[in-house]
């Protein structure tokens, strides 16, 4: 019997992962995170609000053990604190994609191979197939739900010791599923916000944590002042509501200039750009091809773009220019429905080669 982990956030995705497991024989324990956020009323959760009690309850009506493991501090150390430095620096982070990175599929993982388990499973929307000797990450079944553009960053010597179980589910099949088995949480809604901001403004946490929003100007490409500004973090590419100017014609965040502290803007044609140049590279390939698609954000369709690795960065160049490519977020490269890799998006490239 293999031994596996299911990490329970009190969801009905997890909750159903952990479900299958256990009827495909599998010895499962359930376990939830603990990441010690503040609540409205001062107290702390995790994942949510009920996210304890609703995966142990769910744990208990499976005849599971439940446990829950603390991981604050991590959360503090590895996702908060870039997150704060990034937007501080005029870049838009990707939390999600680093919390997969460094806890769920990092120190998790780690903890679980540490206590003789087999693997570690989670309520994801991805699917790991093996191939000879190899194991890729590629899309699910569910083409809505797909979550592999956050799970970019799993190191590839370890999807040998991970399980998707939804891989072949729609998420209306696994609601179906929960109500048929008759779990409680059938019917929770799904979690749209990061954990850690409980106001669902992450401009009053980054204040709350850092300095106070530090005026500067909005200015156009040609260095004209056009206004004021409430704080570079306040603003992401291509934002147009909400920049407190007039013009003629409506005006878009092209840019942040962290350096100078200013906001440049622009017209809605200037937002699209050729390429990009590419970080913090995780790979699931020792070879690339020459061209690939490329997701530069998480609801992007994805655009072919020619690839040019350039020692530990890559540089892309996309066969139709895209709109609001964005420093700080992840960029992912697939070959149909398999994932090559992908990184984070240091610089937008508007070269000509």
């Amino acid at each position: 019997m293999k031994k596996v982990i299911v990490a329970m956030s009190g969801g009905v995705d997890s909750s159903v992962a952990a479900l299958l497991l256990k009827k495909a024989g599998f010895n499962v324990v359930g376990l939830t995170m603990c990441l010690g956020i503040k609540s409205d009323d001062g107290g702390k959760r995790c994942c949510g609000p009920e996210s304890i009690s609703d995966a142990k309850k769910v744990c208990r009506d499976l005849g599971i053990k439940h446990y829950v493991m603390d991981f604050s501090t991590e959360l503090e150390d590895k996702i908060i604190s870039k997150f704060l430095g990034q937007y501080l620096k005029g870049q838009t982070p990707n939390p999600c994609v680093d919390c997969n990175k460094f806890i769920k599929f990092g120190i998790l993982l780690e903890k679980t191979k540490a206590l003789g388990f087999d693997y570690l499973a989670t309520g994801h929307y991805a699917k790991i197939v093996k191939i000879k000797d190899k194991f890729l990450l590629k899309k699910p079944k569910d083409k809505v739900k797909d979550q592999t553009y956050f799970l970019y960053p799993i190191k590839k010597e370890n999807l040998n010791s991970i399980l998707f179980p939804l891989a072949d589910y729609t998420k209306d099949q696994v609601r179906s599923i929960a109500k048929y088995n008759k779990l409680a949480i059938f019917d929770k809604p799904q979690s749209q916000d990061l954990c850690f901001i409980t106001d669902k403004r992450y401009t009053n946490f980054i204040n709350e944590r850092k300095e106070k929003n530090k005026e500067g100007l909005i200015k156009d490409k040609g260095g004209n002042i056009l206004g004021k500004h409430k704080g570079i973090f306040s603003y992401t590419i291509g934002q147009r509501k909400g920049l407190g100017i007039s013009a003629k014609k409506p005006l878009y965040v092209l840019a942040i200039d962290a350096k100078n502290n200013n906001v440049i803007v622009g017209k809605k044609q200037e937002l699209k750009s050729k390429g990009l140049i590419a970080s913090e590279l995780n790979l699931f390939t020792d070879y690339l091809p020459k061209s690939a698609k490329a997701k530069i954000r998480y609801r992007h369709e994805g655009a072919e773009c020619k690839i040019e690795k350039i020692g530990q960065k890559l540089k892309l160049i996309f066969s139709n220019q895209q709109e609001a490519i964005t420093p700080g977020q992840a960029v992912v490269l697939y070959n149909q429905d398999t994932i090559l890799g992908g990184g984070t998006i240091e610089e937008v490239y508007s070269g000509d080669s």
